[in-house]
This record gives C-alpha cells, structure tokens and sequence, in this order.
C-alpha cells in the first residue's frame, strides 16, 4: 500500500534539513507568503501573555458557538465546504496558535545587536576603477578590457577563451576585434592589484605574482634572496610539473642551486595566493564569514548543559487582523448582515490559518526533534564533551540514536545534516560524532574518529625531510593497537585531506 506524506509531515522534514542559519530566511518567506501569520510581540508575551490569552480565549470561544449554530441551517455554503467552526476554533485555541511562543526554558537567549555594514565596492567594481591607471588607448580598448574583468570569476581567474570574449565583444558592442587585440588588452589588465587577477590557470597566476614581487623588490635586497626568487620564477615558468611533483633533487641539479637556495625558492612559492580574488574582501563579505551554532552545550561544573540557539526559537502566532475578522462576521451574522461573500471569505481565512498553524507547528516540532535528538548524542558521546579528547569519541551510527530517540533513522540525518554544536572546545559539526566502529587486538571496539585522530597525530609529527608512507603508518597503529590494512590507512588519509607521503615532503 501507497503511504503519503501529510503537508505537516513534508514541512517538518523540508525545515529540519536546514541550518539555523537559514531559518530566519525560511521564516520571513513564510511571514511574506501567509499574512495570517505574524510575529509575536515579545514585550507582550513577557508582561501580559496569560491575561491577553485568556480574553482572545474568550471572544474566539463566543465567536465559535454562533458559528456553529450558523453553519447548521446554512445552505449558501456547499455542503463539502461546511465546517464546523466551533470544533475548528476550539481546537486552534488548544493548541495555543493565536499567541504562540516557542521559546522554553532550553533556549540561549542572545543579545538582539544591529551590526553596521560598511558600503565597500565588489571585486569586479575595484578592477573597473583601476582602469584609470593603465594606458588605454581609445574607448573601444577600454571597453575589451570592461569585457575581460566582468569575465573574471570569483577566484580572481580568467577562465573564458579569447574566441569567446571576442564574440562577446560582437554581440554585446558590435566590435569586431581579433585575438592578438584582447591578449595585449589582457596583460594590461593584469597588472592590476590584487596580483595574479586575470590569470588563465594556476600556472600563469603564480608566476604573475612573482614577477610583480621582482619589479617590487628593493635594491637592497640580500643577494640569496633575489637569486631565490629568480629560481622561483625558472621554476613556474619551465618546471612547474616536477615542482607540482615535489621533485627537489631533480629541480636542485637542474636550476644549479643550493639546497638552501632552493627551499628559500619554494617558500616564495608556496606564499603566493592561488586564489588571487581572496586578497580583496569587503566587509560584508567578512561579516558572513562565520557559523551559527544550531545547539550550545555548556559544562557546570561537570554537568552538561544543552540547550538550542535562540533563533531556533522564534515568535509566531496567528495574525489578529484575521481573528479581528471572524468576530466581525459573528457580529454582522447576528445582526443579520452577513453576505455569500462574507462567508467565502471564511474559508479563505480557515485556510490561511490552517497553513500558519502547520507551520507553527513545524517550527515547535523541529525545536523538540532537534533537542531530543542532539541530547541523545550528548549523553552518547558525553565523556568527548566533558573532556574535548577526540579520542573518548564512541562508535556511533544514525541507528543508535534514533534506537534511543524512537525517531526515524532518516530523520537523525536530517538533524545531523549541515547543523553545527557550539562547545567550550569550539563548533562543531554534528554528523563528525557519527563513525563506525574498529576493534583493537585487545577485543574493545573504539571509533574511526579515534583512530583517525591518532593517525593524523603520527602524521603531523612525522619528519617532513622523509615523510611516513601508507605502509609504514599501517606498522605503526598496529604497534598501538589498532588492527589496521594499508588500504584502510590510505582512504583515512583522504578522507583527512593528507596528500600521499611524496606530496608531504619538504625541504
């Protein structure tokens, strides 16, 4: 049998997947969508919440009965769209809707704080004003060059074909140019600060910011260093493969250098920004640059404290203007006023508020979801967040705790998806306390987490003159315990980030 997913059930697993981060946004697009749902008053809800609750209980219950004496004689409505308003209105007042507050006691507040954005310009708009600086002939070079820096890309490269920029051109100006105009065009434009803008691959990006720290580099500069810095440069522009490879030996007898010439050549190298366009940052960029903690775990005293980011918690209710409207309809249907039209409306204004209140219901479900679930995984992994040692870190698998929540396993996922837990030892993603599970020679079962920690260790201290290989790191967790393939070694490694033993060699 074909089971379907209620629009309650689709809401709820549409808004768990996200991150706090994005909440906020969800909700304003709801708030925009539905104009029978607002938010609260939170003043109001502080001071005066119970008795503003109490009278709205009483006028929408009084409300509600003449309502359902109406509906029953009524046969303007037809009778697949009758409802019973009494039930419906009573109901909505049970689930506390029309003045709804979700925050609880297991909630952060946080200070409500405005933060100034300075007006910067973008990128692309910082390239356009150096324009100015270099030598363009007439209007039609300045606008190739317009052309070529609205085709630069985020990272700072050129990645569009000459050809394509000179069909650009023909289509969007009607100039007819050749390839030889926009390359000469091109290296004008990228002189252009920050260096390396405008380059066609990572090749040509390095070496344009080497050359740009030569022509900068001062007379007075130590002999080792210009000499240095001219290897680096030879070793861009005719070995960039063998240094891509690490092949120092090789690299050393070619070029003619010292060894110490050649680590100062690397250094420079290694220095330089492959991402030229992340040199210049607005500060909008930089005030977005940071994560929000979905949940907050704080140690009193040897006791753990969680509870869920504020903004998991926001004000909703049903809007008055529409509980306003249901209690002029009860007045104008005493009064024998009301119209075919008037009852329409109702059912514009059930449905509307049904559409609010699954959606307030959706936020308090995701609050209860999100804190059941992010509990169970505290008090599973509770020695790791009393501690801050990864290696305490247990075996754990979306089946253990939804076993113990008694939700559904695709539902942890949904919690544990792109969702961040703020520690005294930092934040966290969630879905890194999930690992399975290894047996060491003595029987016990530890974590992947735990093995992956004590590999990246080893590693970190290893020689870099002589680099660990895969096998050797298998030899030396299974002197630690952990019975362990080379295979297993390497897809740790990767799953790490850690090059292969040749790429970590250094000079």
């Amino acid at each position: 049998m074909l089971q379907k997913l209620s629009p309650q059930q689709i809401q709820l697993m549409k808004l768990l997947q996200i991150p706090t981060a994005t909440l906020e946004q969800r909700i304003k697009e709801e708030l925009e969508s539905n104009p029978a749902l607002d938010e609260g008053d939170e003043k109001e809800e502080e001071f005066g919440e119970n008795m503003h609750i109490q009278e709205e209980e009483n006028h929408i219950q009084d409300t509600a009965e003449d309502f359902s004496e109406d509906n029953h004689d009524s046969d303007d409505i037809p009778p697949d769209e009758e409802f019973s308003l009494d039930e419906y209105l009573s109901d909505y007042m049970d689930d506390d809707s029309s003045s709804y507050k979700t925050k609880g006691d297991g909630y952060q507040e946080e200070e409500d704080k405005n933060i100034p954005f300075a007006v910067e310009n973008t990128f692309h708009e910082y390239l356009e004003q150096q324009l100015g600086l270099i030598d363009l002939k007439d209007e039609r070079e300045t606008l190739i060059a317009k052309q070529i820096i609205g085709s630069i890309d985020d990272d700072g490269y050129l990645r569009r074909e000459p050809t394509a920029i000179i069909d650009d051109l023909m289509f969007a100006h009607n100039i007819n140019t050749n390839e030889e105009e926009v390359i000469k065009v091109l290296r004008k434009v990228q002189t252009f600060d920050p260096p390396g803008t405008g380059a066609m691959d990572l090749r040509e990006c390095l070496l344009l910011q080497l050359k740009h720290k030569f022509v900068l580099m001062p007379a007075t500069a130590a002999p080792i260093d210009r000499k240095a810095l001219l290897a680096a440069i030879k070793i861009i522009e005719v070995y960039f493969e063998e240094f891509s490879k690490k092949h120092y030996p090789k690299l050393q007898r070619t070029l003619g250098v010292s060894e110490l010439e050649l680590k100062y050549a690397v250094d420079d190298i290694l220095k330089l920004n492959p991402k030229p366009a992340s040199g210049y940052e607005s500060a909008n960029s930089h005030a977005f640059n940071y994560i929000v903690p979905d949940f907050i775990i704080v140690n009193r005293e040897g006791e753990l404290e969680l509870t869920l980011n504020s903004r998991n918690a926001p004000d909703l209710r049903i809007n008055d203007h529409y509980v306003d409207m249901l209690k002029d309809y009860r007045v104008n249907k005493l009064n024998q006023k009301a119209t075919k039209k008037d009852k329409e409306a109702i059912l514009f204004i059930k449905q509307k508020i049904d559409s609010a209140k699954w959606f307030i219901d959706a936020i308090r479900q995701r609050q209860q979801t999100m804190y059941k679930s992010m509990y169970s995984i505290m008090q599973f992994q509770y020695e790791y967040f009393l501690t801050g040692d990864e290696t305490k870190l247990r075996p754990m698998i979306l089946k253990d705790i939804s076993d113990v929540t008694g939700l559904d396993i695709s539902t942890i996922s949904r919690v544990a998806n792109s969702k961040f837990v703020q520690t005294e030892f930092g934040t966290k993603r969630l879905k890194e306390f999930f690992s399975e599970s290894l047996q060491t020679d003595d029987g016990n079962e530890v974590s992947t987490l735990e093995v992956k920690k004590i590999l990246s260790d080893v590693i970190g201290e290893e020689n870099k003159r002589k680099p660990l290989s895969d096998e050797k790191l298998k030899n030396i967790l299974r002197n630690k315990g952990y019975n362990i393939a080379r295979r297993t070694v390497a897809k740790y490694r990767e799953q790490l980030n850690i090059p292969v033993a040749r790429l970590r060699k250094e000079l």
